[in-house]
């Protein structure tokens, strides 16, 4: 009999969505990606060259379950110089992405039915992984008008005597909204943990993003190399935690993941200390594909009424086109050959959304555009 808990996991649509397209272009169909939050770009050079020196260096042996101390002194090195907060190397993990961060998180922090209060929308995972480790998720729905941002008062509301952790995401996915200061400032002030999913530090191109850190140490910051360092096959992120919950972590570490790919790690090293200037320039085009994009939807009638400045997202409004976000996402990809993400993925407050990503190439998002403005036109006229 399949456990109950593996049968009430709801999929991750956008993996649906990629993987009806990856079936079109095995019969030669020329499927545009707008639905995968995954950068196009090449691994830079300097990660690479690290992995084949680590490799023909013979590090392909277990490391210490926190991970290398090396590893763990340039992040909390970074940590400083970015943010101007200290972090202990003692209180970094390393884990084989964001994923198995959450899951040692969530099983150390929470006990049957404790709550979790994230935003609606939200990252479509963040509720199955509460669920899975046997906490509740409980929303508190963000709306376009205000950027998507949390509203303190309205967390306030949501906070009963189970509520043992409040989950943001800045930049956000699926929005690409940040969270602003002063906000941030306000959530830091609750007595409860503040968990903090950095993992699209680095890829803000107006304002300014702040770790949670810097406001309080009663936090959890998950962050990674995924999305910054185009790394995501390679799986390689980290937990910040109190003190206090780092001995529990590492017994789930040991446990169940034993440690981080040790080839992986140094390249971590080389990641913040290299890739500075890769950094640079894959930013930079990212920003060229934002402004692009919030452009050509605005053109095919898409009212995008806050301009989302950071990850690599456009959330927007489709409801004068369709209420269903799931049957539109899949109308588009089947008539359009254009992959974009149903907003209901991102929960029930997505509904009537389309994300759009931009990890593609200008001449590709281009296409999508083109492609996407003859199916709007097609639709028009076919009512």
């Amino acid at each position: 009999m399949i456990s109950k808990r593996s049968q009430e996991i709801t999929p991750f649509i956008v993996m649906d969505v990629l993987e009806k397209a990856r079936e079109m272009e095995q019969k030669g169909i020329d499927v545009i990606h707008l639905e995968v939050g995954e950068p196009d770009f090449e691994t830079p050079e300097c990660i690479k060259d690290a992995i084949i020196r680590a490799v023909r260096d013979g590090h392909t042996h277990y490391t210490h379950s926190l991970g290398l101390i090396e590893l763990r002194e340039a992040i909390s090195e970074h940590y400083y110089n970015t943010y101007n907060v200290s972090v202990h190397p003692d209180n970094i993990v390393i884990t084989s992405g964001t994923s198995p961060a959450m899951f040692s998180l969530f099983s150390v922090l929470l006990n049957k039915d404790d709550e979790v209060i994230i935003s609606d929308p939200h990252y479509a995972c963040y509720p199955n992984f509460i669920k899975f480790l046997l906490g509740k998720s409980v929303t508190v729905p963000v709306f376009e008008d205000d950027s998507f941002q949390y509203r303190p008062s309205a967390i306030k509301e949501k906070i009963t005597e189970k509520t043992k952790a409040i989950f943001i995401n800045s930049p956000s996915n699926p929005t690409g909204t940040l969270l602003s200061e002063s906000r941030m400032k306000v959530i830091a002030e609750f007595s409860q943990y503040i968990i903090s999913d950095e993992i699209y530090h680095g890829l803000v191109y107006e304002g300014k993003e702040h770790s949670i850190l810097e406001f309080t140490q009663n936090a959890f910051v998950v962050n990674g190399f995924s999305k910054l360092y185009a790394m995501t096959g390679l799986r390689l992120g980290y937990l910040i935690a109190p003190e206090n919950f780092i001995r529990y972590i590492q017994k789930i570490q040991q446990n169940f993941f034993i440690s981080a790919n040790s080839i992986v790690q140094i390249a971590g090293i080389t990641a913040l200390k290299e890739a500075g200037n890769d950094i640079a320039r894959m930013k930079n085009i990212f920003n060229e594909r934002r402004l692009y994009m919030i452009l050509r939807l605005r053109e095919l009638g898409f009212k995008i009424k806050i301009e989302p400045t950071g990850a690599f997202y456009v959330f927007v409004n489709a409801k004068h086109i369709s209420n269903d976000s799931y049957k539109l996402a899949f109308d588009i990809l089947e008539k359009a050959h254009v992959g974009v993400t149903p907003g209901i993925d991102f929960g029930a407050n997505g509904e009537g959304y389309l994300r759009f990503s931009y990890a593609n190439s200008i001449e590709n998002i281009s296409e999508g555009m083109k492609r996407l403005e003859k199916y709007l036109s097609d639709r028009k006229t076919a009512c």
